[in-house]
Order: C-alpha cells, then structure tokens, then sequence
C-alpha cells in the first residue's frame, strides 16, 4: 500500500465516521456509533480490525486527520491511533490549517465539521457565493462568499425529527423515510403522510432558506449537500444543485496533503 495513506476521522455526535485517503481520493469508509465512554485500546483495536477489513496493515498508515465536534472523543482517538499505528493524530482546525477565513463573531465556536464542509465546497467549486448544506445529526446551513466563511444556520436534523416523532407518539407507524414519487401529493396512510411530510418539508426548508440567504448575500449561490440524507432530499429539491458524500471527508483529506506541503 502506498505510505500516502492516512485514516480521516468524522465524529459526530451520533455516529463517528472512519475513512481511508490517498493524496487524490477517498477510499473505502465505515461507520461506528460515536462512544466517548470507549477507552484508547478499544477504540484502536476497532481501528485494527477496519483496517484489515479494508486490506490495510497498520504500517500502511502515514498520519490521521480529524473533524470532531465530540471533545471528550479526541483525547481517545489520539491515545488509540499514537499507540497502535506508526503515525500522529492531528485536528482540524487546529492542528490542520484550512484555508479559509473564519468571519464567525467568536471564531472557537464554529463545529470543526461545519469549517472542513466550507473549506472543501470552496476548494470544489468555482462559484464566488456557496451554501453548504449537511443532513446530519441537525441540518446546517454555511454560507462561504469568496475565501470568507460568514456563518450560518442550524436547523433541526431529518434523523432527530423522526426520533421525536416516534418518540413522543405512541400509535406512529415505522417511519422509513421512503416516498413512491418524487411530486408531493396527499398521504393515503400514516406513514405515507409521515415519510412525504418530512422529506417534502425538508426541501421546502432548503428552498426557502436558500432563497433568503441567496438575497443577504447578494446574488446567485451555488448549493452544495452532503450527510446521510443529502441524496434522499436532492430527489425532490430544487435547490440543491449538486450532492458530495464524502464533503468532510474530502475537506480532511485536502487540508492533510496542504498541510504536508508546507514541511
């Protein structure tokens, strides 16, 4: 395997994503509930075991890059990677510069997850005015106009308003999240009218808050989606002019192989 390869790290709060990176792509990726109570050697003998099951050795590794917005995790993960691979852990954005301008009022308390989206859709993207938008444990909205990171918005996830739903209203059906036809009609049952309500009313929500956004800013805007639920929402959104999966991902491995150019 080529000595280029290095394990990028997603933590989120409710799953913890764990992806291989050459300099020019991402490699295969797996997904692990996010377990801050975990200690440094079960984490790294998870890290072993994905790492064989990808066709890795170890001493294939040559660095680590994260975007965690779990503080407890990152402490774990460092231990778990320095004592089981022969490479350092680093951190976006503190450890691994992104070159991006961060305009947030206090600048700390921007999610590292929300800067490495911004920072990978800027580098992507010729558009002067970007919105990003990530489906995951809650929906962000961040706005990028030339190399300025401006901020954004965060509204409720797709994931967590199904949760409350189910929760909080015993004689729900099973929601899948799963919806015959892409135009938006009347439910004819439950759970029709619960899958259409949820993924239509998350367009809507995309729709209108681009619009808004698009006139503070001043112009045409391109958007781009990404997380768990960006594909399912892109199907019957219009506002949504291109998906990337592996956005963060891509953002990790970026700022890696930047930051390696510079020693």
């Amino acid at each position: 395997m080529s000595s280029e390869t290095i394990l990028l790290f997603d933590v989120g709060n409710t799953n913890t994503k764990i992806g291989f990176s050459g300099r020019d792509d991402i490699g295969p990726s797996f997904v692990l509930p996010t377990d801050p109570g975990g200690t440094a050697d079960s984490w790294g003998l998870k890290l072993l075991e994905i790492c064989r099951v990808a066709g890795y050795s170890h001493a294939d590794i040559a660095g680590g890059a994260v975007s965690s917005v779990v503080p407890p995790m990152n402490p774990i993960l460092k231990s778990a990677v320095e004592r089981f691979f022969p490479c350092e852990l680093r951190f976006a954005p503190e450890s691994i510069p992104l070159e991006l301008n961060n305009r947030y009022e206090r600048p700390w308390e921007v999610g590292a997850d929300r800067l490495v989206t911004a920072f990978a859709a800027r580098r992507i993207s010729r558009s002067e005015k970007l919105i990003v938008v990530d489906f995951g444990t809650a929906t962000t909205f961040d706005c990028v106009v030339g190399d300025d990171y401006l901020g954004g918005l965060i509204c409720p996830g797709v994931l967590s308003s199904t949760k409350a739903l189910a929760s909080g209203t015993a004689k729900l059906p099973h929601i899948s999240l799963e919806i015959e036809s892409p135009v938006i009609r009347p439910g004819r049952s439950t759970a029709d009218s619960l899958n259409q309500g949820l993924i239509f009313g998350f367009a809507a929500m995309v729709e209108g808050l681009r619009d808004r956004l698009a006139e503070t800013l001043g112009g045409e805007v391109e958007l781009i989606a990404t997380g768990g639920f960006a594909t399912i929402i892109a199907d019957v959104c219009r506002a949504i002019d291109r998906v990337e999966p592996t956005l963060l991902l891509d953002g990790l491995r970026m700022g890696w192989f930047d930051m390696r150019k510079k020693f």
